[in-house]
């Protein structure tokens, strides 16, 4: 346990000093290159610098073993602080979008656009190669320890990488390809703030969703049934509730025995349904197993 919360913890914090650099560098060589698509990635890093806080302090309190407030553990607080990164992701996305709107609009109007310098597409190329490192780099860390949080963190870094993939293409084009081309520096701020909202969807839907108690997939409530319907002396099973606690699922099933059976031996059957579920899911997984005589029609 302890070990997964240090992995999670040194991944994160390799990230927000990392990012830091980054967003100083970014927004400095924006702001003396004269390029607003380096200042909207620079700022898109000191988000990652954000949510590389809140999963610091998230991930430590999502660890924690139950106590008397949270009888199913603290896992929620996992959940909650992916939700706040793919909101976070989501306000940054739409920001790029509207900013790069704004001069998109000025520069068909006839306003003039600064032409970026060479110091933005250098800041632009590093970003790339550093962001896309660090999102291999926690990625890896994130599912090695199935931390959701830790995951979302990374598409964070990988957003970010892409946001400068598009800042990189279109400083380059406003410098290289003369005065009118110069669009392309905002136009690239709004096509990647469409892939920062997608990412956002894509991380924040299945937190909204376990926040609201969203069953588990079908096919995992299926191998559930199954593992529990081929277990010896079991007759039958239904009502079965499922949902997920962080990276924790929690299983709800009524399982029909022999009604001649004894208590001990109905309770031993129980058991080992509950050592399969165990094994196939983890130990920390919450089970609870109602049992009922079986009636045959």
């Amino acid at each position: 346990m302890e070990n997964r919360t240090r992995k999670a913890q040194r991944a994160t914090w390799t990230g927000f000093f990392v990012n830091l650099l980054l967003s100083i560098g970014k927004l400095a060589a924006g702001i003396f290159g004269h390029s607003t698509a380096l200042i909207a990635d620079g700022v898109h890093s000191f988000s990652d610098s954000g949510t590389d806080i809140i999963v610091l302090g998230f991930v430590r309190v999502s660890e924690k073993e139950s106590d008397k407030n949270h009888k199913y553990g603290h896992g929620k607080y996992e959940t909650f602080a992916t939700l706040i990164i793919s909101l976070t992701l989501l306000l940054v996305g739409v920001g790029i979008c509207w900013s790069g709107i704004q001069n998109i609009i000025k520069s068909l109007s006839g306003g003039y656009l600064i032409q970026p310098s060479g110091m933005a597409l250098i800041a632009a190329f590093v970003s790339v190669i550093t962001k896309e490192w660090l999102y291999q780099y926690t990625l890896r860390i994130g599912k090695s320890i199935n931390n959701q949080a830790v995951i979302a963190n990374a598409w964070h870094h990988r957003s970010d990488a892409l946001s400068s993939i598009g800042t990189l293409l279109g400083v380059g084009g406003a410098i290289f390809l003369g005065e009118k081309w110069r669009i392309l520096d905002p136009l690239a701020g709004v096509i990647v703030s469409f892939f920062i909202i997608q990412i956002a969807v894509k991380i924040g839907l299945p937190s909204a969703k376990e926040l609201m108690e969203t069953a588990l997939p079908d096919e995992i409530e299926d191998e559930i049934t199954s593992i529990i319907n081929k277990t010896p002396g079991v007759k039958d099973s239904h009502k079965l509730k499922t949902r997920k606690i962080g990276n924790i699922y929690a299983i709800d099933i009524h399982i029909k025995l022999d009604g001649n059976l004894s208590l001990t031996e109905s309770h031993d059957i129980a058991t080992v349904v509950e050592q399969k579920l165990f094994v196939r899911f983890g130990r920390q997984t919450h089970i609870n197993i109602h049992m009922e005589p079986y009636k045959s029609l």
